[in-house]
């Protein structure tokens, strides 16, 4: 491709790409749903928050289900004014408990509310929600009416398998991670500082 041609395409895609731009006139927070098998979603989320608290952003984190891990996200985001509340139970496979699983996911619930009605939080991250919904230990419905109830210009991010549907529905970004290809798989043990 010559220099003109190449330079001619580009010019073109800048225009296209500003025009975009342009158009884009509306203010408000994200609702943002980071789902699927793949792994990568709640990395996907602490970046957001990592980013968020870069620019001097108050930013709060709940954690689901991973809770009894070691969370190198936690260690440096606390020490970075970022609040967290942590089911602390572990994976729900493990404990086999319902109604302990479920009352430590809505002690955590409550402290999501409070932040989700509180304006002052910049960027919510509810690491792992979906699974909360799927197995009930929290309501659909209070979910989905504490986000549309949240302070206009609050972005949340929720992650986890198989959000449901009325998330995705009412979610601005959707974005879905999907294995190609996975160590674990192959038999390799999962690592710090990769895997968690």
């Amino acid at each position: 491709m010559s220099d003109e041609r190449y330079k001619a395409r580009q010019q073109k895609v800048k225009e296209q790409v500003e025009e975009r731009v342009a158009a884009a006139q509306t203010e408000k927070g994200l609702l943002l749903v980071i789902t699927g098998n793949g792994k990568g979603k709640s990395t996907s989320g602490f970046g957001m928050v990592t980013r968020a608290t870069g620019h001097g952003q108050k930013c709060g984190v709940a954690q689901f289900i991973k809770g009894t891990w070691a969370c190198g996200e936690r260690n440096l985001l606390e020490k970075c004014g970022v609040e967290f509340h942590v089911m602390a139970t572990g994976f729900t496979w493990d404990t086999q408990d319902k109604a302990a699983d479920t009352q430590a996911a809505q002690e955590v619930w409550q402290e999501c509310k409070r932040m989700l009605a509180d304006p002052s939080y910049d960027v919510i991250l509810l690491d792992e929600m979906t699974y909360m919904v799927t197995y009930g230990y929290i309501e659909l419905d209070e979910v989905v009416e504490a986000l549309e109830n949240r302070p206009k210009d609050q972005s949340v991010i929720i992650t986890g398998r198989a959000a449901h549907r009325t998330l995705t529905d009412m979610a601005d970004t959707v974005s879905e991670v999907r294995n190609v290809k996975h160590a674990f798989d192959a038999g390799i043990k999962v690592r710090q500082g990769i895997d968690w």
